[in-house]
């Protein structure tokens, strides 16, 4: 079995390595090549292109390094032709990857697809290309099921794949009170892109005097170096964590979190936390005219209601986040609310599992 994958992230290196790794465990002789991460290939997939050459976010950003993002079209495209492989399996990653399995259809090659565009906040014209050009789609969160499946799309709920990386009994450990470390701490997690972490690291430091007591320790990102971030800090003298996200959660007793997966994250292992976006002024216009969503935190989205402060472009200043953080790091037992309420909603671990199984009997009978 040969399958092409393609992650454009550093959260689906995360989630694709997870799943390389289940199917493995099914296939053991599965060949995996494409593009992703240090994660899948020490999953054992042949990395054609990496994560620096991938990971762009917004229009203008996109717009600008748009020769990258052609050549990297053009290797896949000529690795799938000289290869064929089985099915091509992509996580995530809309922009880039909707347009690959459109491609690879028209050569007749099936197309798996796991963690699916959230064409139900934007871009729902998505929908008739998604459901011409991928064979099957797998879902993380528990309500796409019944949109895609509405949509006329064969459609699987997996359950969400952070379950999968909190080990074994997560939801039980995570709702078992955090240790506190000997000195309190504010974890930033301000994204895994240099773009964003550019706009969101300088924004979130600001009010760090204003906190003397706290250490403010920053999350690296991988593909990221030291350096990077030691060129946004003033001073050059905050804390950078090098051991993964949760690790640094775990020993928080709050979180500055840019919008993404991190959100989902930070509220799963109960640490209260602030949501924190600004990008670009014309990326931001047009999200907001085309995003059909009340929130931009999943944590939010999955639950229904804000759950956790959104603090987005202008509201996101220093004496915003200062007097909101402030409101945090006083505030008791509502992190650990939204902790349980998200296990009751999401279910238990084993989407890399799920999901695996479903790659291999597709597969399977196709050949």
């Amino acid at each position: 079995m040969r399958l092409f994958v393609v992650a454009g992230e550093a959260s689906g290196d995360l989630h694709g390595a997870n799943l390389l790794r289940a199917i493995t465990a099914l296939q053991p002789a599965c060949i995996f090549e494409g593009f992703g991460g240090e994660r899948m290939a020490a999953a054992g997939m042949k990395v054609l292109r990496g994560l620096d050459h991938l990971a762009f976010m917004g229009f203008t950003e996109v717009v600008k390094n748009l020769p990258t993002v052609m050549r990297n079209f053009s290797i896949a495209k000529q690795a799938v032709t000289e290869r064929r492989p089985d099915a091509l399996l992509l996580i995530d990653y809309p922009g880039f990857n909707l347009r690959l399995a459109k491609w690879a259809k028209k050569q007749g090659i099936p197309v798996l697809y796991y963690i699916a565009p959230q064409v139900w906040a934007w871009k729902e014209s998505r929908i008739k290309g998604m459901r011409q050009n991928i064979d099957r789609l797998m879902v993380i969160l528990p309500f796409e099921q019944e949109y895609f499946a509405k949509h006329g799309m064969e459609v699987d709920f997996v359950g969400h794949p952070l379950l999968d990386t909190m080990g074994n009994g997560a939801e039980a450990d995570a709702l078992v009170p955090r240790p506190s470390s000997l000195v309190p701490s504010v974890a930033l997690l301000p994204g895994s892109r240099e773009q964003e972490v550019k706009k969101m690291l300088p924004a979130m430091l600001a009010v760090r005097a204003q906190f003397p007591e706290y250490r403010f320790v920053i999350g690296k990102a991988p593909g990221l170096d030291e350096g990077f971030y030691r060129k946004l800090m003033p001073g050059n003298d905050a804390e950078i964590f090098t051991e993964g996200t949760q690790a640094l959660l775990k020993m928080a007793d709050a979180a500055l979190v840019t919008s993404g997966t991190a959100t989902l994250e930070t509220a799963l292992l109960g640490v209260p936390q602030l949501v924190c976006y600004r990008g670009s002024t014309i990326s931001v216009m047009l999200a907001r005219k085309l995003i059909k969503v009340p929130y931009i935190a999943l944590v939010n989205l999955i639950l229904g209601r804000e759950a956790v402060k959104e603090l987005i472009q202008d509201d996101l200043n220093p004496e915003n986040l200062s007097r909101q953080l402030r409101t945090l790091l006083a505030s008791e037992h509502t992190s650990e609310r939204i902790q349980s309420e998200l296990f009751a909603v999401l279910g238990g671990a084993g989407a890399s599992e799920r999901a695996a199984q479903i790659v291999v009997r597709f597969v399977q009978s196709r050949n």
